[in-house]
Formats: structure tokens, sequence, C-alpha cells
């Protein structure tokens, strides 16, 4: 099985792949945790006591920080933490991925297959075929099939995306990469050079 060297066989980048992964799991967070200042807390407009003749520490508010009920001191608020990274720095995140995993043996090519009615069984036929049932596992599809998707949903290990929207992260948190021939010659269509070319002898799905 060849694989295309234009994808799979590249000079990975580390600090790329770095950066990748750290950008796709901060935009994936909603950011929306916050709490309330003393300015924001409800109440405690009043002085609590006089200033002075009372022998204890003054106070100007009920809703101090070191109150009980008062507000939060330097807590967390909504940041605006959506950020964007260089097409090319996120082309080369991925391919750098792709080739770790073509290196350590764990690309499989498939032959392309649908479904007419959701079957978990055929897909768990394909997990055991290849030896994976139970081993994470991504599942690249060419086009988005919702049978297929259904199909792997009650399977814990294994997930699907469509190869053009395969994330550097999805890649890499997963042990297994199950590829269909419609995939691959999307990837090479959107990461590869030069005209697409029939790169890899599928492996029968069953």
């Amino acid at each position: 099985m060849k694989l295309p060297p234009e994808i799979f066989d590249i000079e990975p980048n580390n600090h790329v792949l770095y950066l990748a992964i750290k950008n796709e799991l901060s935009n994936a967070r909603q950011w929306t945790r916050a709490v309330k200042g003393r300015s924001q807390v409800r109440g405690g407009g009043r002085k609590p006591w006089r200033q002075k003749g009372r022998g204890t520490a003054r106070a100007g508010t009920s809703r101090s920080p070191i109150w009980r009920g008062g507000g939060q001191i330097h807590g967390p608020k909504p940041l605006p933490k959506i950020t964007k990274l260089p097409q090319k720095v996120k082309v080369l995140a991925r391919k750098s991925a792709l080739t770790y995993k073509a290196r350590d043996g764990r690309v499989r090519i498939l032959e392309d297959f649908s479904m007419e009615a959701p079957k978990t069984k055929e897909i768990a036929s394909i997990l055991n075929a290849f030896e994976l049932m139970g081993v994470p596992a991504l599942l690249l599809s060419g086009k988005h099939d919702p049978m297929l998707l259904k199909s792997c949903r009650n399977i814990p290990t294994i997930s699907l995306q469509r190869s053009q929207d395969v994330s550097t992260y999805s890649i890499m948190r997963v042990k297994m990469l199950l590829i269909q021939k419609s995939a691959l010659d999307s990837l090479y269509e959107v990461f590869g050079r030069g005209t697409k070319e029939k790169h890899a002898e599928a492996t029968p799905a069953d």
C-alpha cells in the first residue's frame, strides 16, 4: 500500500503541531465562566458601622471580598478567546500528524462503502477484521453519510469525520486511522500538490 508522500511522508514540525492542537482546544471552549466582583454583587451600599469608636476593623461595605457573600477577587471572566492560525500552519499541522500516523503503521485504507440503514454490526465487523475493537480509531469518509454516522455512534471507541473537516487533534488523539478511498482522494486535493492520482490500493472492508 502506497500513501501519497506529499501528505504522509513530510518532515514533521512538532512546534506547529503544538500550536494547532492548542488553538483547536482553546476554540472548542465556551469561555463563558464568570463570577461577580464587589461592584457587581447586589447590596453593600450602606456602611456597616461607623468608622471609629467600636474597636473593630473599619469597613466600608458588607460586600467586601473578605466578607461572606462578598465579591470574588480576580475571578474568571468571559474572554473572547477565539484565535486563528494561518492556513499554511493548519495544513502543515495536519500533514505532520498524518505523517506520524503513517510512520507508526497506524493507517488503514478501506474501499468506499455506504449503508441504507444504520447497522452497528457492519462497523463492528470491520473493526474486528482489523483487530481494532476497543481501540480508539478515527474513520475518515469522503462525504457526509448520516447512516454511517449513526452506525458508528453506538461504538464508543470509533468516531467518524469527513476528511475535509478533520482536525489535528482528532488525528493525534486516536491510535488508528481508517481512511476510505474517496477520503484519501479528498485529503490529496486539500493538502497535496499536483494532479490527483490513485495513490493507494484499497484494502477490502470485509
